[in-house]
């Protein structure tokens, strides 16, 4: 009996071993991927989960393992917020042909002293990408540089300048500079300024590069004011509102305060922004003084009066009352560049792009008079080519700057803004006449006859300019005579070299069906020999950009296939 007892003992013994073994792996197992009991979590309802992707993410991280599906409870994943792709918007640019000159002797365009294409090119350019090519608008890069033009004398708003050598990318064709130096007036002597910031503080603006960026800009801005200037700031997100009403330039603390109030949150209602800022300057408006609405945002207008046509309207209307729009851009990812160019166009007013702070010192406070007072409106320049000189020609970028020939001299017909010490650069590239072999143009109705005067003239051009004061409706026309001699290429001034050099990066950038031979290798040379005194940096920063682009030009051209992350829009016109 004691026998069976004692050999019971010994089984209950062994089975009770084997369960503790068999726990123990078990417990190991389960220590492997902790369950919640481990970490205690408790699971939220789904609307909670839906209002949190990070709760979202922590749950799973906790609870599951990595190959185990997610509960029904959960919800799934959600798409890709389109803010997360590249909505930039472009219109498409349509370079400029060549022309015959006995079918087309006249060009006629308005001056462009717009800069913002330069900084957002050298914004992807530093962001290690090319931009797309309709971000390219040579004229615009040409003058973001200054020259060096002689100032105007008597009471010419400006002083006309021109130049031929010969084309670095085209051997036997020809390059003309013509060139307008707006008269530098000291800030002390600009009449009073009436300024109305209008502010974009919508969702969009978030990001540093935006709002806090463009908080800064205008701080350097209010530095300059004067007592006799004021500013009020009006800010536009779900609707607008004015934040502060027009206050003395001297009162700069109180500027500075609700400068830095501003947040970003909500959608954009850009149309009704514009019409309260509009009415402030209204109320404001100072006569024989500098009246002006000065816009920030990144263009993403999508509620109220959005649509270009309805807005272009109401700034053309305010345009002809006194007060004009200047435009400044800020930020990428959702940047409308289309539209806020086509606003600065109908607002008499400038459009600069600001990619860091050292930009907004030279728009804000280096340019101060340029950027808010014009000295001459709606200036247009006519090229009349003389044929036994010119077979043909072709002006270099203002795409979207031409004009018919019968618009030259119709004062309604709106155009460019020369604001105090702006200069701006124009650059024909031209294909020399051969002899007498262009002498007669033959067509079935008419024949083009080259008078004999022509013949025996050594002008290789006439041109022809017409402007009014900022205050005035009716234009005044200025007559010059181009001689045709030209300067060999290395013994041509700096402005010239420096300008064809900053064209031929853009036709290169572009891929340009007219770029003939251009190369970095040709920029680079030009562009250093013609760097001058540069006493800003602004020419150096430019050779380092070309550098920049030559390697990521270099990049993107090997064989090396790559998933492009950026996609534009771009407008056809």
């Amino acid at each position: 009996m004691r026998f069976f007892t004692y050999r019971a003992v010994m089984v209950c013994l062994l089975l009770a071993a084997l369960l503790t073994v068999a726990c123990s792996k078990r417990e190991m197992v389960k220590a492997e991927y902790p369950l919640s009991e481990i970490m205690p979590l408790e699971i939220p309802e789904p609307a909670d989960i839906q209002a949190s992707g990070t709760m979202y993410k922590l749950a799973m991280e906790r609870n599951h393992h990595p190959t185990s599906p997610a509960p029904s409870y959960f919800p799934p994943p959600q798409p890709i917020s389109p803010q997360d792709f590249n909505t930039e918007g472009y219109d498409r640019v349509n370079e400029n042909p060549f022309l015959e000159v006995l079918k087309n002797p006249l060009s006629t365009f308005s001056i462009d002293v717009d800069t913002a294409s330069y900084t957002n090119v050298r914004r992807f350019i530093n962001s290690g990408k090319l931009p797309p090519p309709d971000a390219v608008r040579i004229e615009e890069m040409i003058n973001y540089f200054s020259y060096d033009y002689p100032q105007p004398t008597g009471n010419m708003p400006f002083s006309f300048n021109t130049e031929l050598t010969d084309t670095p990318w085209k051997s036997g064709n020809r390059l003309l500079l013509i060139g307008l130096q707006g008269v530098k007036i000291a800030t002390e002597k600009l009449p009073p300024a009436n300024l109305v910031f209008l502010i974009d503080v919508s969702g969009s603006m978030e990001q540093e590069n935006k709002l806090p960026l463009l908080i800064k800009s205008f701080k350097l801005l209010v530095g300059q004011l004067r007592r006799q200037d004021t500013v009020a700031i009006v800010v536009y997100a779900g609707r607008a509102g004015l934040v502060l009403p027009a206050t003395s330039g001297a009162d700069k603390h109180k500027i500075l305060v609700a400068l830095e109030s501003l947040q970003a949150g909500g959608s954009t209602a850009g149309g009704e922004g514009i019409k309260l800022a509009y009415r402030i300057a209204g109320e404001n408006f100072k006569k024989h003084g500098n009246n002006r609405v000065i816009l920030a945002t990144d263009g993403d207008f999508n509620v109220g009066a959005s649509s270009d046509a309805e807005m272009e309207r109401l700034i053309e209307q305010q345009r002809r009352g006194g007060v004009f729009l200047s435009v400044l851009g800020f930020g990428m990812g959702n940047y409308k560049d289309s539209k806020m160019q086509k606003l600065a166009d109908r607002g008499n007013g400038n459009y600069a792009y600001i990619d860091n702070l050292l930009e907004a010192r030279k728009v804000l406070v280096s340019l101060f008079g340029g950027t808010l007072l014009t000295i001459a409106k709606d200036v247009k320049l006519q090229v009349e080519f003389n044929p036994v000189k010119v077979a043909s020609y072709r002006l270099i970028g203002y795409e979207k700057r031409m004009l018919r020939p019968e618009d030259f001299a119709d004062d309604t017909k709106d155009a460019g803004e020369l604001g105090s010490g702006h200069t701006v650069t124009a650059l024909y590239e031209i294909v020399p006449a051969k002899g007498m072999s262009a002498a007669k143009q033959e067509l079935t109705y008419q024949t083009a006859q080259i008078k004999d005067g022509a013949k025996a003239s050594d002008e290789l051009a006439t041109i022809r300019f017409r402007y009014k004061k900022s205050d005035g409706e009716s234009s005044r026309e200025i007559v010059r005579k181009i001689p045709a001699t030209t300067v060999a290429l290395n013994k041509a001034s700096e402005n010239i070299r420096f300008a064809a050099s900053v064209a031929e990066w853009g036709l290169v950038v572009r891929k340009s069906e007219h770029k003939g031979s251009a190369n970095y290798a040709q920029i680079l040379e030009m562009a250093r020999s013609a760097k001058g005194a540069d006493t800003q940096g602004y020419r150096a920063e430019f050779i380092r950009l070309v550098e920049m682009a030559e390697l990521l030009d270099g990049r993107s051209s090997s064989s090396l296939k790559t998933t492009p992350d950026y996609r534009h829009t771009v407008k056809t016109r």
